[in-house]
């Protein structure tokens, strides 16, 4: 090979590196970003459905949430949220799943997982081991055959 070849070939290479970092970078940024925005319209939901349990005395019906969610700017990051009220029970403990949005990211840095909104107006984001032994233990029969996977 020629010094030029070689040159070439390393100039090839660098830019390759660079095209690739630079891929990569703006997938997990938007990743990122998806995120962030996701968890921030759960979050919303939750100071909704937090006002409506303090001025009524229980949670809101579903069809009430499915409105304020297609208010939300931040309502296509968030997927297709399940809205558990019709399953649990006014005195459930705070720990209990009101809502969750399922997200499969697939990159370096997020996993598959879910973002939870809590009975207490609690969000977080679990992992989808977590949450799958969670909501298994949370979850009738009859919510797991009427629920869409």
């Amino acid at each position: 090979m020629t010094k030029l070849q070689k040159r070439i070939l390393a100039n090839f290479v660098v830019v390759l590196l660079i095209t690739t970092t630079a891929v990569v970078g703006m997938v997990e940024l938007k990743n990122q970003v998806n995120c962030s925005e996701a968890m921030r319209a759960m979050e919303s939901l939750g100071r909704v459905v937090s006002d409506y349990k303090q001025k009524s005395g229980s949670v809101p019906p579903e069809s009430y949430v499915d409105g304020i969610i297609k208010t939300f700017e931040g309502q296509p990051r968030l997927g297709n949220p399940n809205y558990r009220a019709r399953w649990i029970k006014f005195d459930s403990p705070p720990d209990t799943i009101l809502a969750y949005a399922r997200e499969d990211y697939r990159s370096l840095f997020f996993r598959p997982g879910a973002i939870v909104l809590r009975f207490d107006g609690r969000v977080e984001w679990m992992d989808k081991a977590s949450f799958d032994k969670l909501i298994a233990g949370q979850q009738t029969p009859m919510e797991l055959e009427m629920t869409p996977k």
